[in-house]
């Protein structure tokens, strides 16, 4: 099946307007912000990186919401886009087999998987990206910028370029990868042995697009979504500026062993932490999965500690 990956997170929330401002100071597009309604409570919005990802927040009392997992998580839906019809009728005839499939109006399809989230398949929504990527001049190599091309920028614009993937915590790690390998067609790229699997749908080559850890029950949910930036130096840069405008790192900056990414988590009023990411590998189906335990040195191939800005001969700066 032509997954492609997730197109769109939908959350209902208590305080809409604190997770707007929270999605826009994290560098997401209002395409469809948040507006009052009928009471003058603000009823929700639309938030999106440079091809058309997004989050969705709605008031967790939206009639319009599908029912909340019955834990503290607040995300209501993952909404995967797909290459085109034809695989949203691979997905309809293959989970009509044991589960209801409901036919919206815009033509989506919406169901559950076997832990209870709820999902939505469409034709993508992404818009091709044509962006130059960070560059760096190394000894040995060619140079990537030219003469007199200034790389640090204070002013660069770092909007998300993608949404990249989601982290669910679950209570049965096995049989929720099952239902999305032997059902939908996502193949294992690597694991930590006895928590959970990295997932990567047919229509990508990212590392993962779905990542999820066993927990126990009552945490059932969404422990972090990420987007992609064009670069390590995107993520620091994006994150500091996250720092300097008061949201709270929760991990980070470093740099992943499984997938190889760069990282950076904040905590969010969104329930769940919120992630920068960039530089992720690329896996076909010659990969071979590996394992490992939990555990610090799995996780990070290094981890780096943010302080405030400082210049030698300055007091010692104050770790954040």
């Amino acid at each position: 099946m032509n997954i492609i990956g997730p197109d769109c997170l939908v959350f209902g929330v208590d305080d809409v307007a604190a997770c707007s401002q929270y999605l826009v100071d994290y560098g997401l597009l209002p395409v469809a912000p948040a507006v009052p309604d009928a009471d003058g409570a603000s009823a929700g919005g639309r938030f999106e990186a440079l091809d058309g990802t997004a989050i969705e927040i709605r008031r967790a009392d939206d009639a319009r919401l599908p029912p909340s997992l019955g834990t503290a998580s607040l995300l209501r839906k993952t909404i995967y886009g797909v290459a085109d019809t034809a695989t949203l009728d691979q997905i309809a005839a293959e989970l009509r087999k044991d589960r209801e499939v409901r036919t919206l109006a815009d033509g989506s399809l919406e169901s559950t998987d076997d832990m209870g989230f709820t999902l939505g398949f469409q034709v993508s929504v992404r818009r091709p990206l044509s962006l130059p990527a960070e560059t760096i001049n190394a000894p040995g190599a060619p140079a990537q910028r030219a003469p007199n091309v200034v790389a640090a920028n204070d002013a660069a614009a770092l909007t998300p370029r993608t949404l990249s993937h989601v982290v669910y915590f679950v209570p049965d790690a096995a049989r929720a990868e099952a239902f999305y390998v032997e059902r939908l067609g996502f193949r294992c790229t690597d694991r930590f042995t006895g928590v959970g699997p990295f997932l990567r749908p047919a229509g990508t080559l990212d590392h993962h697009t779905l990542f999820m850890i066993e927990t126990p029950p009552f945490m059932k949910g969404c422990e972090h979504f990420t987007f992609h930036m064009g670069g390590p130096s995107e993520v620091v840069q994006a994150g500091t500026r996250f720092v300097e405008k008061g949201y709270q790192s929760f991990w980070g900056p470093g740099r992943h062993r499984f997938g190889s990414n760069w990282f950076w988590y904040f905590n969010s009023p969104l329930g769940c932490h919120v992630e920068y990411d960039a530089d992720m590998d690329l896996h076909d189906d010659e990969w071979t999965a590996r394992a490992a335990p939990m555990g610090a040195d799995a996780s990070q191939l290094f981890l780096l500690q943010h302080r405030e800005k400082w210049a030698p001969g300055g007091p010692p700066p104050a770790a954040r």
